[in-house]
Formats: structure tokens, sequence, C-alpha cells
């Protein structure tokens, strides 16, 4: 049975950091892709960083470049979510999620399997 458990959220003031974690079990196949996704009040829940294996391929959405990385460890089983200078936009719940795909998606129905969400919030 496929578990994704994260951890790491929390409230933070505008330009401030944090780092959510994702730890994966029970996935024994070689071509997937990790990622995180992130859905906001009275919003759809969108594509943030995802991470492909075998080949690594790192993809962010457009408002994140350049202030979000994601990366792996642990043999691939833990996946990270580094955030810096966050953005009061940035106020969503994160989830971690794993697509049976080698190319990323940014489309939530091509998810397999979803973490169960961690809150992530920023404000004054």
């Amino acid at each position: 049975q496929v578990q994704l458990v994260e951890s790491g959220g929390g409230s933070v003031q505008p330009g401030g950091s944090l780092v959510l974690s994702c730890a994966a079990s029970g996935y024994a196949e070689s071509n997937y892709c990790m990622a995180w996704f992130r859905q906001a009040p009275g919003k759809e829940r969108e594509g943030v960083a995802f991470i492909s294996t075998p080949r690594s391929t790192l993809t962010y959405h457009a408002s994140v470049k350049g202030r979000f990385t994601v990366s792996q460890a642990n043999a691939k089983n833990t996946l990270y979510l580094e955030m810096k200078n966050l953005k009061s936009e940035d106020t969503a719940m994160y989830y971690c999620s794993i697509s049976r795909r080698s190319s990323c998606s940014f489309r939530p129905a091509d998810v397999d399997y979803w973490g169960q969400g961690n809150q992530v919030s920023v404000s004054a």
C-alpha cells in the first residue's frame, strides 16, 4: 500500500521560508513523477514543483520559479520542497503526490497517489 506522509507546514511572514517533507513508502516502480501540488481556498488544485524518476528532471510552476526548490533524498523515498521568499499568494494546502508516469504532468487528474496535505499560511 502506497503511503505519502507529509510534514513541515506552518505559518510564516511574507519573505520567510519553510521546508515541506514527504516520506513515501510502498511504491516500487522505476518510472514515476513525484510532485507538490497546492490548493488555496476557492481555487483549483495546481501543480507547483515536479521531479521525475529516473531522469530527475525538475519542473516548476512559473509563479514559484527561483523561490521554490524540489529535491529527493533517501533513495528517492523522501521528497522535499524548500520555499523561500514566501508571498501571501503562496498560502494553500500543499499536497505531495506520485504519478505512475515518467514525464511529469501539471494535471491533478494524472496523479495516482496523494498525501494528506499540509497547510502553509503566509501573512504579516
